[in-house]
C-alpha cells in the first residue's frame, strides 16, 4: 500500500496525560500545554485523576474510592473541554487477565473493572487500555487470557465502550504484537481492538537494554534486521486495520550502561524499567526504529489515533519529567509527530 503525504494529513494526535511533568503538577496546566500544543485528545492516566481527586477533595483518595474519584473525573471532563481537548483513553488498567478461578486477585481484578467503568462513564471515554498482564503468577492459557477479556470486553460493551489491548514488552506471555492479536481473535468480541506503540514493538522485537549495542544480540549481524523486518510485513498484512484502535508513539533512548538481565529493586524486568524512564518521543535522541513501526501500521489502512506516550528522564533516565518545560515539550512533540508522518510517507 502507497503511504501517500496527503493521506496522513487527518489523523488524529493525542498526548497520554502522565507524559507531561508528574503527577504533583496540576493538572490544568497539562491540559493546557497539550491543547497548545496542538494536540486533540488525551490519554487520561489514572494516577493523574487520582492526584486530581486529592485536591479537588482535599484530602488523600483511596485508588478504589469511585464515588470520590467520579466527582473528581466529572471536574476533569469540564477542563478537558474547558482546553478543547477529548478525552480519547482511559490508562493504565495493568494485570487484570490470567489469574486463577475463586483467586482473591480475580476478584479484585474484576471489581477494579466495575470501577474503573463507572470512571469511563465521569469523564466521558469510550476507550478502556489494558496492558498484557506482567504478573509472574498468571496462566500461560491464551484461553484462559482470552476468555477473562472477552468476560471484560461484554462489561465494556453493555456501556457502548470498547477495550484497547496493548502488548507491553516485558509481559509474561504476551509480550509482542502477535501474542496479543492472537488473543484479541480468541475473544472475538467487536469491541475488542489493539493498541500498538512503537516502543513496545522495537523494544520488545529489535531493542534490548541489556546489551552494549542495545539491541537483541543474534548471531548473524543481518539476522535480526530480517527477522523484524517479516513481523512488521507480517503485522501489515495480518492485522485488519478496523482492529487497530491507537498507535502510541516514542522512542527509547540506548542505556548507558547495560541494565542487569534481573528485575530492579522495585520488581520491574529490564524492559519495564527501560519503558518507565528512557521514551523520548522520536527523533529526540533515541534510536529505535521508530518510523518502521507506524509505517507497518499505516500499511494496513490504518488512520486513527496516533498519541504520544513518552517517560523522558533524558538520555541516563535520572531526570524525570519535571525538567521539561511543559509548553516547550508539547511543541517539540508535535513537531516529532509531523516529521514522523513526512518520513512514513512514500509520496507527496
Amino acid at each position: 500500500m502507497a503511504l501517500s503525504r496527503a493521506s496522513l494529513d487527518a489523523i488524529p494526535t493525542s498526548f497520554a496525560s502522565v507524559s507531561v511533568g508528574t503527577t504533583d503538577d496540576p493538572l490544568e496546566d497539562k491540559l493546557k500545554a497539550i491543547s497548545a500544543g496542538g494536540f486533540k485528545a488525551i490519554e487520561l492516566g489514572f494516577p493523574d485523576l487520582l492526584s486530581f481527586a486529592n485536591s479537588v477533595h482535599g484530602e488523600e483518595v483511596k485508588e478504589d474510592d469511585y464515588d470520590r474519584l467520579c466527582s473528581a473525573g466529572i471536574e476533569v471532563k469540564k477542563l478537558c473541554e474547558k482546553h478543547n481537548l477529548g478525552i480519547m483513553m482511559l490508562q493504565p488498567f495493568s494485570n487484570f487477565e490470567g489469574w486463577p478461578e475463586g483467586s482473591q486477585e480475580r476478584l479484585d481484578a474484576f471489581s477494579r473493572a466495575k470501577g474503573w467503568i463507572r470512571v469511563m462513564q465521569a469523564v466521558g471515554t469510550d476507550m478502556l487500555q489494558v496492558g498484557s498482564s506482567d504478573s509472574p503468577n498468571i496462566t500461560a492459557s491464551f484461553d484462559s487470557l482470552a476468555s477473562d477479556l472477552r468476560e471484560l470486553a461484554d462489561m465494556l460493551a453493555a456501556c457502548s465502550f470498547k477495550l484497547a489491548y496493548e502488548n507491553w514488552c516485558w509481559a509474561t506471555h504476551a509480550p509482542t504484537w502477535r501474542e496479543v492479536w492472537a488473543i484479541v481473535e480468541k475473544v472475538d468480541r467487536p469491541n475488542i481492538g489493539l493498541c500498538l506503540d512503537t516502543f513496545q514493538t522495537a523494544a520488545g522485537e529489535w531493542g534490548d537494554p541489556t546489551t552494549a549495542s542495545g539491541q537483541i544480540e543474534m548471531s548473524s549481524p543481518n539476522l535480526l534486521e530480517i527477522q523484524f523486518a517479516t513481523s512488521l510485513m507480517e503485522l501489515s498484512q495480518n492485522i485488519p486495520c478496523e482492529k487497530i484502535y491507537l498507535l502510541q508513539i516514542s522512542d527509547a533512548y540506548k542505556p548507558p550502561t547495560p541494565f542487569s538481565t534481573e528485575p530492579s529493586e522495585q520488581g520491574l524486568r529490564p524492559r519495564g524499567r527501560w519503558s518507565h524512564d528512557f521514551r523520548p518521543y522520536p527523533y529526540n535522541g533515541g534510536y529505535l526504529p521508530v518510523m518502521e513501526v507506524a509505517r507497518a501500521v499505516l500499511r494496513t489502512g490504518f488512520r486513527g489515533w496516533f498519541s504520544m506516550e513518552v517517560f523522558d528522564g533524558g538520555s541516563d533516565g535520572m531526570g524525570g519529567m519535571k525538567q521539561y518545560d511543559f509548553h516547550e515539550f508539547t511543541k517539540g512533540a508535535r513537531a516529532s509527530h509531523n516529521t514522523l508522518l513526512d518520513e512514513c510517507a512514500d509520496g507527496p
